[in-house]
C-alpha cells in the first residue's frame, strides 16, 4: 500500500516499532515481496510497509528491529493443537493405539489440574514462539488457566470450554452442567483485536447429535468458532458410523453443525460427497501432517479439498501424537507429503507457506486481521535469519521457507508489535523457570504410564490424537 492511501492521521509520525533493513514476504493477494523492506508497527497494529529508506525517513520508533540479512513475514499460526499436552511428550511413540491409550490415559487422569496445565502451557507458548508461533488455537481441559498465562506472555490463544459426554472429566464438571457454564463463559468475554469467541466439542463419537446440535447453537449464538475433530482415520469413521448410521461429516452436514464458523481438524478419511458438503457450507480445515503420519491415520486429501475452494489452514496437534509444537516443521511435510502420488504440483511451496499464514488465519474465521503484512492487520510477524548455510543462496523465499527453513531460524517473533523474542532470547517468558515447571509437573504426571504394560501387537485402525478422557478413549479402543 502506498502511504498516500493510509488514513492522515496514519502517515509518519511516531510509532512503537519499526522492522527495518531485511526483505518482507507480505503474503498478501500478490505475493509481494518489498526488497530492503520495513513494517511500521503503532498501538499493535501495521500501519505501513514499504522500502525501508522511506520508512526510516518518515517515522520516529520507539523500538527497532535490525532485519537486515533476514527474511522478515507474517507469525505462524496453529490452527490445532493441545498445548498442555507437552506434560506428556514421549511417552507413547511408536505404539498401536491401545499402547498408545495405556501410557497417556493414567497420566492425564491423574496428572491435570489447573496448576499442570499452567507448567505445560508455558514451555509450549516457549517452544511455540521460538518456532515463530504467533496464534494458536488450544482445545484441551481448564482452559482459564492457559488463558493467563498466555495473557501475561502477551501471546495470542484462542480457546474456551470444550464438550465431552463421558465420566469423570478431568475438571470434574459432569456435560449436564457444562452448556450453562460455557454460556456464562462466552457472555464474559470480550476478545481482545486478533481474537474470538471458541467452543470446542470433541466429536462425534464422544457426543451424541442432539449435544453437537446444542453446542453448535450455543457457538452461533455467541458468534463463536466451532472447532472439532472429524474423520481422523477409517477407525473413527467406522465407529461413528456404527452409533449414528452416518459417516462423521456426513452427520455434522445433517445436524447442521457444518458452516463458515466451524473448523474441522484431520479430516483425512473423506468421500468425495464430504468434501462437497465440507465446500457448500465454507466449513475450514486444519490439516494436521506430522499427527496424521505418526498415528497411521493416513493421508488427507488436501490437493482435492484445496481444488473444491476449501480453505485449509495448518495445525501440529498435541506434542505427544506429533512431539513438537513446530509449525514449520509441518509446512514442509504438507508441501512434500501429497507429492507422494505422483504430482509434484500437490501442494506447491507457497501453497504450504500461505496455509500456516493467511490460510489459518481464514480457517479461524480472522482473515481480516491476522495473517498477513498489510496495513491495518495486527502486527503478528516473525524475522528469519538467514545467514546459515542451508538458507543459502537465496532465490525464492517460498522455496526457502517450506523446504529449507527451520523453526531454529527464527530469530525474533512480535505478537501485537511487542516483541516476545529478540535475537533468540524470550522477552516475555522465564524460560528456564518455565522448563522447570514443566519437568517438575511431568514428573509427577508420568510415572504411572511407565509401568503401563506393552501394547497389544495387532495395530488398531483408530486414534483420538486428543484424548481427554479415561473411561471414554478406552471405550473407543475396545470398540474398532
Amino acid at each position: 500500500m502506498h502511504p498516500t492511501d493510509l488514513p492522515a492521521q496514519d502517515r509518519g509520525g511516531s510509532i512503537d516499532l519499526l522492522v527495518h533493513g531485511g526483505d518482507v514476504l507480505t503474503v498478501d493477494a500478490s505475493g509481494t515481496v518489498v526488497t530492503d523492506g520495513a513494517v511500521a508497527v503503532r498501538g499493535g497494529r501495521i500501519v505501513e510497509v514499504g522500502p525501508a529508506e522511506r520508512l526510516r525517513a518518515v517515522y520516529t520508533a520507539a523500538d527497532e528491529l535490525d532485519a537486515r540479512g533476514c527474511l522478515v513475514l507474517p507469525g505462524l499460526i496453529n490452527t490445532h493443537t493441545h498445548l498442555a499436552m507437552t506434560l506428556f511428550r514421549g511417552i507413547a511413540d511408536d505404539v498401536t493405539l491401545q499402547g498408545f491409550l495405556a501410557r497417556v490415559i493414567p497420566a492425564e487422569a491423574q496428572g491435570l489440574s489447573p496448576q499442570t496445565v499452567t507448567a505445560g502451557i508455558q514451555g509450549a507458548i516457549a517452544e511455540s514462539v521460538r518456532g515463530g508461533v504467533t496464534a494458536a488455537l488450544d482445545m484441551y481441559w481448564f482452559h482459564e488457566a492457559a488463558e493467563a498465562v498466555a495473557r501475561d506472555a502477551g501471546w495470542r490463544l484462542l480457546t474456551g470450554p470444550t464438550f465431552m459426554d463421558v465420566p469423570g472429566p478431568p475438571d470434574g464438571r459432569p456435560y449436564a452442567d457444562r452448556l450453562g457454564w460455557a454460556a456464562a463463559d462466552l457472555a464474559a468475554r470480550t476478545p481482545a483485536p486478533g481474537t474470538r469467541p471458541v467452543i470446542f466439542a470433541h466429536s462425534a463419537y464422544t457426543l451424541g447429535p442432539e449435544q453437537l446440535t446444542a453446542i453448535s447453537a450455543l457457538a452461533r449464538e455467541h458468534g463463536a468458532l466451532l472447532h472439532i475433530h472429524a474423520a481422523e482415520n477409517a477407525g473413527e469413521v467406522e465407529m461413528v458410523t456404527e452409533q449414528h448410521g452416518m459417516r462423521p461429516v456426513e452427520l455434522l452436514d445433517s445436524l447442521g453443525v457444518l458452516g463458515p464458523d466451524t473448523l474441522l481438524a484431520h479430516a483425512v478419511d473423506l468421500t468425495d460427497a464430504e468434501i462437497e458438503a465440507i465446500a457448500r457450507t465454507g466449513t475450514a480445515i486444519a490439516h494436521c501432517p506430522v499427527s496424521n503420519l505418526k498415528l497411521g491415520c493416513g493421508i488427507a486429501r488436501v490437493p482435492d479439498l484445496l481444488d473444491a475452494g476449501v480453505t485449509v489452514g495448518l495445525g501440529t496437534d498435541g506434542a505427544v501424537s506429533s512431539n513438537t509444537l513446530d509449525l514449520l516443521g509441518a509446512v514442509k511435510l504438507a508441501a512434500l507429503v501429497h507429492k507422494a502420488g505422483g504430482d509434484p504440483t500437490a501442494v506447491g511451496a507457497e501453497q504450504a507457506v500461505r496455509m500456516a499464514t493467511i490460510e489459518s488465519a481464514r480457517a479461524l474465521g480472522l482473515g481480516d486481521q491476522l495473517g498477513s503484512l498489510e496495513p491495518g492487520k495486527r502486527a503478528d510477524l516473525i524475522v528469519l535469519d538467514l545467514s546459515r548455510p542451508h538458507l543459502a543462496p537465496r532465490h525464492d523465499p517460498w522455496s526457502m521457507l517450506a523446504y529449507a527453513a527451520a523453526a531454529s531460524d527464527v530469530r525474533d517473533t512480535v505478537v501485537d508489535g511487542r516483541v516476545l523474542m529478540r535475537d533468540r532470547t524470550l522477552e516475555t517468558l522465564d524460560e528456564q523457570r518455565a522448563l522447570r515447571a514443566l519437568r517438575d509437573a511431568a514428573a509427577s504426571a508420568a510415572p504411572s504410564t511407565r509401568a503401563a504394560e506393552a501394547e497389544p501387537d495387532t495395530a488398531s485402525t483408530s486414534s483420538t490424537s486428543s484424548t481427554d478422557s479415561t473411561d471414554s478413549t478406552s471405550e473407543v479402543a475396545s470398540t474398532v
